[in-house]
């Protein structure tokens, strides 16, 4: 039986801190370890060279994720302005697409108000953890305007929804607590319910749907 979750202002400020920071961690350490061979004195060149290719991936890779995090977690823009549809779509693709998973953006270029935007990059993360091998992501828009509402369908080998998942988009948990991990979708749920939009996750066929209509 799910259980509300009371998370007071300053908890959620912090558990929101703690995961923008668990999306970092891992590409700074990578160029703090590709640093530290640079400077080894008996490093050969085809080590430095990788070092150096290490340095500018995980960069690029920090500086992504950082990105998208402004936009998706922060308060990017003007209180309360409007951010351009493209600009979310920009931050998005190289946060998103890697090797194993593509995205197809479906959606006009508009403006629309911030936390519309905050929302549909949040369930991108989420329509993303249900494709853990890869796949697409199909981003489409259900509506149009400044009242436009998102569909998203992921598409991949075993896509599945995670556990716990669904409850911590209405706002509930097993035992009513939460932690970093979890933070995410109880905050994409936060911001449907603040945009006034009923925010879903089911299977439909062999893919599963995320969608704040």
């Amino acid at each position: 039986m799910s259980v509300a979750v009371a998370l007071d202002a300053l908890d959620l400020a912090a558990l929101l801190c703690s995961r923008v920071c668990h999306d970092l961690i891992s590409p700074a350490g990578a160029i703090v370890n590709g640093l530290e061979v640079l400077e080894e004195e008996d490093s050969d060149e085809e080590t430095k060279t990788f070092a150096l290719d290490l340095i500018k991936r995980s960069a690029k890779t920090a500086s992504a994720r950082l990105q998208f995090c402004r936009l998706a977690f922060g308060s990017a823009g003007a209180p309360g302005g409007k951010i351009d549809i493209g600009d979310a779509e920009a931050m998005a693709r190289p946060f998103i697409e890697n090797d194993k998973t593509k995205l197809a953006w479906n959606l006009p270029r508009a403006l629309l108000p911030k936390n519309r935007v905050k929302l549909l990059l949040n369930l991108l993360i989420i329509a993303g953890q249900t494709i853990p091998r890869g796949g697409t992501l199909t981003v489409d828009a259900v509506g149009e305007g400044e009242s436009m509402a998102f569909r998203i369908a992921a598409s991949g080998l075993n896509a599945r929804i995670p556990q716990g998942v669904t409850a911590l988009l209405q706002g509930t948990s097993e035992n009513g607590s939460i932690d970093a991990h979890a933070i995410q979708p109880f905050y994409a749920g936060l911001l449907a319910r603040a945009c006034g939009l009923d925010v879903s996750l089911k299977a439909e066929g062999e893919v599963i749907v995320v969608a704040a209509v």
